[in-house]
């Protein structure tokens, strides 16, 4: 079955993991590198990182539509719950929970987290992902700033990070190589750049670094482009 991943621009993915659709921080209608419509989603989970409108997104209009799964946060599973999504499930930083194909731990982001309307939206957090039949680990950061307990998430044996890369809001190239080194995954794909100015970044120059700087093997996609593990 295995895992493939399509990067829809800012930190949005569609992920097919062992035949089972997810989603990660579909923010798709106002996002200018958005690949797709948010109608053509159809994930049977979401995973939330926080509650930023850039990462929010489409969340409420694809769980109801598609009758998906939120896992987040205890705040943003409340607010979900009060705009409607029935389907939700909560956890906060350093618990996991089987979702039958996967298991889902919610590990911790250093950054902020607020609704649109500035509401407290709960600790940011980051995903990690053990597929119950590929069994290849999956980090996914969220945004996050750089910090040293990296470290003890690559003792859990990474095959895939996600990472963002754009400065400014979050850790930038020359940090997320520090991650790298201590996150020690067999991939690496770079998010949360080149969507506005304040955070473009040369990418192609990151991963020739990457090549040069780690052991791991950069994925970089265009918005729309997709990546099959082997």
């Amino acid at each position: 079955m295995g895992i493939s991943f399509t990067w829809l621009g800012h930190s949005a993915f569609e992920m097919t993991i062992d035949g089972h659709l997810v989603a990660f921080d579909p923010f798709l209608s106002n996002n200018p590198t958005a690949a797709v419509k948010p109608e053509a989603l159809i994930p049977e989970i979401i995973f939330l990182s926080h509650a930023h409108d850039d990462h929010l997104g489409d969340t409420v209009a694809i769980a109801k539509r598609a009758k998906s799964l939120v896992v987040a946060n205890f705040e943003i599973c409340t607010w979900m719950g009060n705009h409607g999504v029935k389907d939700h499930h909560a956890q906060n930083p350093g618990g996991g929970y089987d979702h039958g194909f996967v298991h889902a731990k919610l590990t911790m982001a250093h950054h902020s987290s607020s609704f649109p309307d500035g509401a407290y939206g709960g600790e940011p957090t980051g995903f990690l992902l053990t597929p119950k039949e590929t069994r290849k680990r999956i980090y996914f950061a969220g945004d996050t700033a750089l910090f040293l307990d990296m470290q003890l998430i690559g003792e859990e044996g990474i095959e895939l990070a996600f990472l963002p890369i754009g400065d400014n809001y979050t850790m930038g190239p020359t940090d997320s190589l520090r991650a790298i080194r201590m996150i020690k995954p067999k991939f690496v794909v770079p998010m949360h750049y080149n969507t506005w100015d304040d955070i473009n970044q040369d990418v192609d120059d990151w991963a020739r670094r990457v090549r040069s700087e780690t052991e791991a093997e950069p994925i970089v996609l265009q918005p729309g482009g997709s990546y099959t593990l082997q």
